[in-house]
């Protein structure tokens, strides 16, 4: 559990997690988004880079092919 972690250094690391991904959007954009998955308590029980990548899951991982 990351409750240890301050509310405002979670919402840095996820915001420079999700950085990684989009690298063009507005930081201030992924800083709201990153403060808005620290109100989500399944992802805020999680490192702030933990967070984002699960959050990211939906459009990371590659559809299988059939």
């Amino acid at each position: 559990m990351e409750d240890d972690i301050p509310t405002d250094l979670w919402i840095y690391y996820c915001a420079q997690q999700l950085k990684r991904h989009w690298r063009t959007v507005d930081p201030e954009q992924l800083e709201e988004l990153a403060a808005d998955l620290a109100c989500e308590a399944h992802l805020r029980t999680l490192s702030p880079t933990a967070a984002a990548l699960k959050w990211l899951e939906p459009v990371t991982v590659p559809k299988e092919c059939n």
